[in-house]
């Protein structure tokens, strides 16, 4: 019973961090989801917000953003071994 009451409590609570989940959304689509929670947490931080990066990460999941991975391009090595010394 208590539990139930707990979560209707929460329920009825404002939204504390409804302005940092707007301003990360905002860069992120800034940057066009390029940036991950650490150029995020980052950018907060020089516009004079201090925020955690588990808070920004943990937000970030909340609202569903993940960064583009970019994939490294293949390099194979196609020459001549030197001579070894």
């Amino acid at each position: 019973r208590s539990t139930y009451y707990d979560l209707v409590k929460k329920m009825n609570r404002p939204d504390v961090d409804a302005d940092l989940k707007a301003e990360i959304k905002a860069i992120y689509e800034e940057n066009e989801g390029r940036y991950g929670y650490r150029r995020i947490r980052d950018k907060l931080t020089n516009r004079g917000q201090k925020v955690n990066h588990k808070k920004v990460q943990r937000i970030m999941k909340e609202l569903g953003l993940k960064c583009v991975v970019r994939m490294k391009k293949y390099k194979s090595y196609k020459g001549k071994v030197g001579r070894i010394a």
